[in-house]
């Protein structure tokens, strides 16, 4: 019953999309910087490049290497994965806005952005919650560590991550899509949930509760699992007896904490926040950090600064170029 709930509420708002008379929306994208857009275009385009090698690299490298055949590279793999389609989905349209100012979207164009956006993140959410979880039981139980992360386990975790994933953006794309219209303009630069909020005819007030009551799902939860995990992974590595050993558990973990507060940190302060407070200009710079910033950031500090990953790289160097 509720898989069928679930898909009837999704047909009507694929039917309302289809039947409202709106020709489209207007994406102004960064368009108080005019000046800078050749610039911000070079740079972005850049960083999206990179972004989609350092990303495809790691997935290669732990495909290729039997060494990395561990579930700590499984979920570092299905991360990059997910981080190559995150940034897909609102970076080509950021750049189309540089080039042509203003950029249009259809409806269900804007409605099918926002819900791969929100999929990719909330899955995002989930699976760095399991890579706490892996990093825990390897710290704080490293004798059971290999029972209890069995392939089919990590299995289930991704799968789950996605589930949580798909949920997340279903509601939050059904719940923004069920009201009319009464703007077309939208200053941002993709259909994110709170400049869209702007547009709404009549009271938004219920719909806002709903967002940030799905958000403290999707964001605070997995979010306060990660501070747990890493609370008792510090207690444990606080009691090791050898200096180097607490040397090299807190730089993995300060690496991880350190991706993970950039994200959750720049994510909750525009999905756990009223209407009211919603600034343009400054949820623009805090969208650019998780949509942009952390898909690069997140294969140089969790895979790049692996010892096993760095040993896997070199021997590929070598395999294809002889050096």
């Amino acid at each position: 019953m509720c898989f069928q709930s679930l898909y009837a509420n999704v047909l009507h708002v694929y039917i309302f999309i289809k039947t409202t008379t709106m020709p489209g929306l207007i994406l102004l994208g960064f368009a108080e910087l005019h000046k800078f857009h050749p610039f911000l275009f070079s740079l972005l385009l850049l960083v999206y490049m990179a972004t989609l090698l350092a990303n495809s690299l790691i997935v290669l490298i732990i495909q290729l290497d039997p060494v990395l055949n561990t579930p700590m590279h499984f979920f570092l793999m299905h991360l990059s994965c997910l981080e190559m389609f995150y940034v897909s989905t609102t970076t080509p349209k950021m750049l189309e806005t540089l080039l042509l100012q203003p950029t249009s979207i259809s409806l269900l164009g804007c409605a099918v952005q926002m819900f791969l956006f929100l999929f990719f993140g909330a899955a995002e959410c989930f699976l760095l919650a399991s890579m706490a979880f892996d990093r825990y039981l390897a710290i704080c139980n490293p004798l059971r560590y290999t029972i209890i992360m069995s392939r089919k386990v990590c299995i289930n975790m991704v799968v789950g991550s996605y589930m949580c994933g798909t949920v997340a953006g279903l509601v939050h794309t059904m719940v923004t899509f069920h009201l009319p219209f009464c703007g077309v303009v939208i200053n941002h630069f993709f259909c994110e949930i709170q400049p869209l909020l702007e547009l709404f005819c009549g009271d938004t007030f219920l719909i806002e509760i709903q967002v940030i009551a799905m958000a403290m799902i999707a964001i605070l939860l997995p979010f306060l699992l990660i501070i747990l995990s890493y609370s008792c992974i510090i207690s444990t590595i606080v009691s090791m007896p050898s200096a180097k050993s607490r040397q090299k558990a807190f730089s993995t973990c300060s690496s991880h904490l350190l991706v993970v507060t950039l994200f959750y940190g720049t994510a909750s302060t525009i999905y756990l926040k009223p209407r009211s407070s919603y600034s343009p200009s400054v949820d623009k710079l805090l969208s650019l950090s998780y949509t942009v910033v952390t898909p690069l950031l997140n294969p140089v500090i969790y895979s790049l600064r692996n010892k096993e990953v760095k040993w896997a790289l070199r021997k590929l160097w070598r395999k294809l170029f002889g050096v």
